[in-house]
């Protein structure tokens, strides 16, 4: 018998190097590491796990990567268009209802592992409870359940006042639980503003608090790039504080609440913007803190605000 006739290639198949130029092209020529995510995207879907980069792109997934390639051109945020978007050790769902995962909230979740292991280990019995207040798409609340487990963490709570966040918060929960060997701790998304929706029986016996809040002003949010501009507004834009300092509303909200249900010792881990830090750790011994610290991200830069209660 015969072999079999070498399938023909199909004409819309194209080198790989020659769709980046096309697709860098469609960019405008100045992202080209862009146009190398966009095919690598697109590649994902026709090449197995694991695989070299092929030399050559089907043609359907040649067109895919022009479809991208023109919502990008576009303005649209690459984390949107490819609908996931890595963080931590974790692969996220994300699209317009929730903020896009940033390098900088990385570091503030490697801030509050920091804290929880400092609070687990002055532990007797029982293992934390956590929240993360504003969780979007659970990005902190599954990285830190990602990283302590259930070993640690007797509870963790993520909540959000937007239905719509909490739906793709559910949807990277249960990938993440599917993908899990076991051990893990329990994790429960509610609906509502800050810590307002946790159980009353929680009050007094929360560990540690996590959140990243909107801190943008309302005259920052006027300057941004387009691209940030098509994320929620309202998980980024925030009034000022009671005392007028700008952009710190929520940030305000969230400590004041974490303290009525903080036990001791207990600690707050927010997200915040630069210049922000000495107004918000002001404020943090102003609310009752015994303690308030200013931790960098990666860039150096004073981002993550850690207020403590003592024993």
């Amino acid at each position: 018998m015969s072999p079999p006739a070498p399938t023909a290639p199909d004409p819309g198949d194209i080198e790989t190097r020659a769709l980046v130029d096309e697709v860098a092209g469609m960019l405008g020529g100045t992202a080209r590491h862009e146009a190398r995510f966009i095919v690598d995207e697109v590649l994902r879907g026709s090449a197995p796990v694991g695989a070299a980069r092929p030399a050559v792109v089907p043609a359907d997934a040649a067109d895919s990567a022009r479809a991208m390639a023109a919502r990008r051109a576009a303005g649209e945020p690459l984390q949107y268009i490819f609908g996931h978007w890595p963080f931590r050790e974790l692969d996220l769902r994300v699209d317009p209802r929730v903020l896009i995962p940033r390098p900088e909230t990385e570091q503030v979740v490697e801030v509050a592992l920091g804290e929880a292991r400092r609070l687990a280990g002055r532990r007797t019995a029982g293992g934390l409870v956590v929240v993360d207040a504003g969780t979007g798409s659970g990005a902190i609340a599954l990285a830190l359940a990602n990283a302590l487990g259930a070993g640690v963490l007797a509870q963790l709570w993520a909540t959000d006042r937007s239905a719509d966040a909490l739906e793709v918060a559910a949807v990277n929960l249960r990938a993440w639980r599917g993908a899990s060997a076991g051990g893990l701790p329990d994790v429960h998304l509610v609906q509502g503003s800050w810590l307002a929706p946790l159980p009353a029986a929680l009050r007094g016996r929360v560990d540690l608090v996590v959140s990243n809040p909107p801190y943008v002003t309302e005259q920052e949010w006027a300057g941004l790039d387009p691209e940030v501009r098509a994320e929620p507004r309202q998980a980024l834009v925030a009034g000022p504080a009671r005392d007028g300092a700008p952009g710190l509303a929520d940030v305000e909200a969230v400590l004041a609440e974490a303290h009525a249900w903080l036990g001791r010792p207990g600690a707050v881990v927010v997200e915040l913007a630069p210049a922000q830090a000495e107004a918000a750790r002001g404020m943090a011994i102003q609310l009752g803190y015994d303690e308030g610290a200013i931790e960098p991200d990666l860039a150096g830069r004073p981002r993550a605000l850690v207020a403590r209660l003592g024993a």
